[in-house]
């Protein structure tokens, strides 16, 4: 009974660090993008903006997809870098 406990909690933890990991970063050959995760989320308030059917991860997820919804996202809200600087540190 211990040993259930014990996990269930660990399990509790470990989901709440996941859950707070507001800045993710994507390497790229031309520098890391870092995306605060919890800044979109709030703002936007709709998950299927950046996600297909179900938060997760973003089938299809890379270049072509970031410059296509990221950066065009940025461009028609007027809002967020668009140049290559901007988002990709080095």
């Amino acid at each position: 009974m211990n040993r259930v406990i014990i996990l269930l909690i660990a399990s509790l933890w470990w989901a709440s660090l996941a859950a707070g990991a507001d800045t993710l970063v994507f390497p790229s050959k031309n520098g890391n993008v870092a995306f605060n995760h919890k800044k979109h989320n709030d703002m936007l308030r709709e998950c299927r903006f950046c996600h297909d059917k179900s938060p997760g991860r973003i089938a299809g997820f890379g270049k072509d997809f970031a410059h296509k919804t990221c950066k065009g996202c940025h461009e028609l809200r007027g809002a967020g870098p668009t140049k290559c600087g901007l988002c990709h540190k080095k």
